[in-house]
């Protein structure tokens, strides 16, 4: 059993969670587009090989099996992980609490929506707010409440502020029970909790090799302002586990391949930071994986690492992660590590600034 939890924030914050979040795309098909020309292209699928429910379910199962009482599991899906698929993912999620009933209530569900109905273009409109919630509550088929719900990025046709009022009105309506912010800075944050003191959570990329200015200043004003930081991709997409040495160690359509940092000569250069790291881990007597799940939980009490896993004995292995205790001279040595070797290559595609494109995680 794992011992770390923390609450999370705003009107949220008598909520306990463990420290450790699991995210649940991997789990499902995935539909990747980026913005071509003004339009939005297929390139890829995330997950090009369906994962079992069996295996889906036992994974889920564990992580929560291993809080204390009283702590719920912070579950992460979204509207598009899927869609259109018969195993999309909040169907998926569906089919848990189905067979798992006494289950909804040790969880802590966060869904990302508010994109145009089978698209992964952002729709901030109130008409489209109020279909994307109503869409992912038909879909989980009353076999749990949701709690959070975020825009996966806010439309700029619509002002944060006009989002957010239209999102109070559909906790007010008793829709879900609180708000959440997705992939956006540290000035949108401070707007928002101007605009809305009871956002509880904003959701980035967090990892040792995911670690701008940008990101350290939102958790900054998070912490700052009493907000909860999810931390997705705290394994940098797998490759701080030191399991990807080529591109070939993908799946042939997992939309990995198609990212700067994994291109072949990117790729060399990066994994020193991944070899520096394990030595690192090696020492302490804990994988690459816990340790990079470590590093992000330090980076606040308010800061919730969001790993995924399909695997039960590997989730297991992420929530532990969240226990592990780094010390000052440990955290004095990764920061040597990340200030020597510079990351190779954007978070998506060099060739399309990140706020271009429509991928969210």
């Amino acid at each position: 059993m794992v011992s770390k939890t923390t609450k999370l924030g705003g009107a949220a914050s008598d909520v306990v969670i463990g420290k450790t979040a699991h995210g649940l795309m991997m789990m499902t098909f995935v539909v990747v587009s980026r913005l071509i020309g003004g339009k939005l292209k297929l390139f890829a699928r995330w997950k090009p090989t369906p994962v079992p429910d069996e295996d889906c379910f036992a994974s889920i199962k564990a992580g929560i099996d291993a809080l204390p009482p009283g702590a719920k599991m912070f579950l992460n899906s979204g509207e598009f992980y899927g869609q259109g698929e018969t195993t999309a993912n909040l169907e998926l999620v569906a089919r848990f609490f189905e067979k798992y009933p006494s289950y909804a209530d040790k969880v802590f569900l966060s869904v990302k929506g508010g994109n145009k109905l089978h698209s992964l273009q952002p729709d901030g409109s109130p008409e489209n707010l109020h279909r994307s919630v109503d869409y992912i509550l038909e879909k989980l088929r009353g076999t749990k409440s949701l709690d959070l719900f975020e825009c996966a990025r806010y439309d700029p046709t619509y002002t944060l502020e006009d989002s957010l009022k239209v999102l109070q009105g559909l906790v007010q309506e008793g829709k879900f029970k609180y708000i959440g912010l997705s992939e956006v800075g540290a000035a949108t944050v401070r707007r928002a909790h101007k605009a809305a003191p009871e956002v509880a959570a904003v959701e980035i990329e967090v990892s040792p090799w995911s670690y701008t200015q940008e990101t350290k200043d939102v958790i900054a004003t998070c912490a700052e302002l009493g907000i909860s930081v999810v931390a997705y991709s705290p394994l940098g997409r797998g490759f701080l586990t030191g399991q990807i040495k080529k591109p070939e160690d993908f799946e042939e359509g997992d939309f990995r391949r198609n990212l700067s940092r994994f291109q072949e000569e990117n790729l060399k250069r990066n994994f020193a930071i991944v070899d520096a790291l394990t030595e690192i881990a090696k020492r302490k007597g804990i994988t690459s994986a816990q340790l990079s799940i470590a590093w992000v939980s330090a980076r606040g009490p308010h800061v919730v690492p969001l790993p995924g896993s399909s695997n039960a004995k590997r989730t297991l292995e992420n929530i532990a992660g969240g226990d592990v205790e780094l010390s000052s001279e440990d955290l004095s040595e990764i920061d040597r590590v990340l200030s020597s070797h510079v990351v190779k290559g954007g978070r998506y595609v060099d060739a399309v600034p990140d706020e271009k494109l429509y991928l969210w995680g």
